[in-house]
């Protein structure tokens, strides 16, 4: 097994419990390895590391965990990289969600105006991040999981040689979602998707040797589903293929607008109320021999990131696995630049993540995930190198925005909110 030096850039975060139990869990895979956790905040990054060692010891693992705020110093000689960050913390993102609703727009993590910020913070971090890799660890790869997991992977891919993969698990949780609401067995399905990241369609569709769609198509007459999931069963039934939850957000814009105005508090407003009892667990558990994460108390579940695990054990213990990938596309999905960013499934093995020849989208699927293409690409460029208007076209070229005047108020509103985590060439004069 590979003896591995692994940075973990955002290892002090409520999700930093989680994905070291990933490790953990796959700890044999890196046995002999030293896993380094890197976060701004020095006494949490003391409570995961602690943590860490403790879920370590307690499974006789050969792990070695250490912790820095130090991020050149911390990503010296490391052969892998983990970076799963969120610039300005859970109340840069409640602005996210806030600022666009008070304007008639859809707030959310990843889509719209909100994912067009995240977008812009991250690649600043990212910047900084690729100039330290460039002096500590010029050979060393990096496996990718902050948000917008696209648009950061299109910014890289575009401008660096480090070896890059952006990694989610949505077009694996979005079948089994799926499968479970129309009562199937998620262990019987057979589900590929291609496209961008929370924005793909599924090329192949089974479920125990038969066309999944129909089963989905009956489940999506049921009146006592959740919205959300009867909004997915009934694109799926319509538009014959299984989309991205995230799909919601165009095909169904107004209900959705509707309902994230009528509720008290965003999505990340709640996740802060539950911040603190994450954290009175992870120090619960750090006092444990063996520690027990529960899935309630900790945030995104017991093991978090392990897509990029998986990837990482793939690569580098030379498995030649097959899995979901956000990698330029190479030709691996017909009709979309070969540079363009894509969610595909790739074959990982020792000589890096090459994406695999897959069938195209039809016609009726591919216009939306062209549109939303062009706008990653856009908002792509203005991150890395652009001015304020620059960001204010790529921001106007989002499908849920097509508005100049709605995204010169929106921006010059989120820009100043954000000012301290942008270059200053993004912030307005």
């Amino acid at each position: 097994m590979a003896r591995l030096k692994i940075a973990y850039i955002g290892g002090g975060s409520t999700r930093g419990a989680g994905t070291m139990a990933s490790f953990v869990e796959q700890g044999e895979n890196f046995s002999g390895s030293e896993i380094v956790l890197i976060d701004l905040d020095a006494e949490r990054l003391e409570l995961i590391r602690g943590l860490a060692e403790r879920m370590a010891a307690a499974k006789g693992l050969d792990l070695t965990v250490s912790a820095t705020t130090d991020r050149r110093a911390g990503l010296d000689g490391c052969d892998a990289i983990l970076t799963s960050y969120r610039p300005g913390g859970f109340e840069a993102r409640v602005l996210d969600e806030r600022i666009p609703l008070t304007h008639g727009v859809i707030g959310q993590e990843t889509q719209g105006p909100g994912g067009f910020f995240m977008a812009l913070r991250s690649i600043h971090v990212m910047q900084q991040i690729l100039d330290d890799v460039a002096v500590a660890c010029p050979d060393a790869r990096i496996f990718n999981y902050t948000n917008p997991v696209n648009i950061v992977a299109q910014a890289v891919t575009d401008h660096s040689d480090v070896p890059f993969v952006s990694l989610c698990e949505g077009p694996i949780i979005y079948a089994e979602e799926a499968a479970l609401a129309a009562g199937l067995d998620p262990q019987q399905l057979d589900v590929q998707s291609v496209g961008l990241n929370h924005a793909s369609w599924s090329v192949r569709h089974r479920y125990d040797g038969q066309d999944l769609l129909p089963l989905l198509a009956e489940a999506s007459e049921r009146d006592d589903l959740k919205p959300q999931t009867r909004r997915m069963l009934r694109l799926a039934s319509v538009m014959g293929a299984l989309p991205s939850e995230y799909f919601q957000y165009y095909y169904f814009e107004d209900e959705v607008l509707g309902e994230l105005q009528a509720k008290p508090r965003t999505r990340a407003e709640d996740i802060l109320s539950w911040v603190p009892g994450y954290w009175d667990h992870y120090v619960e558990q750090a006092r444990s021999d063996a520690p027990v994460l529960d899935p309630d108390r900790s945030r995104g579940g017991i093991h978090e990131l392990e897509l990029a695990i998986d990837c990482m054990d793939a690569v580098y213990n030379d498995r030649g696995e097959t899995l979901p990938v956000n990698v330029p596309n190479q030709g691996s999905v017909p009709g979309f630049p070969d540079t363009l960013v894509v969610e595909t499934l790739g074959h990982c093995d020792a000589a890096g993540v090459r994406p695999l020849p897959m069938p195209g989208l039809p016609a009726h699927l591919r216009g939306l995930v062209e549109a939303l293409g062009e706008y990653q690409q856009a908002a792509a460029d203005a991150a890395w190198s652009g001015d304020a208007r620059d960001a204010v076209r790529a921001l106007a070229a989002h499908p849920l925005v097509r508005s100049l005047d709605l995204a010169e108020r929106l921006y010059a509103e989120l820009a100043n909110a954000h000012r301290e985590h942008l270059p200053a060439r993004l912030v307005p004069a």
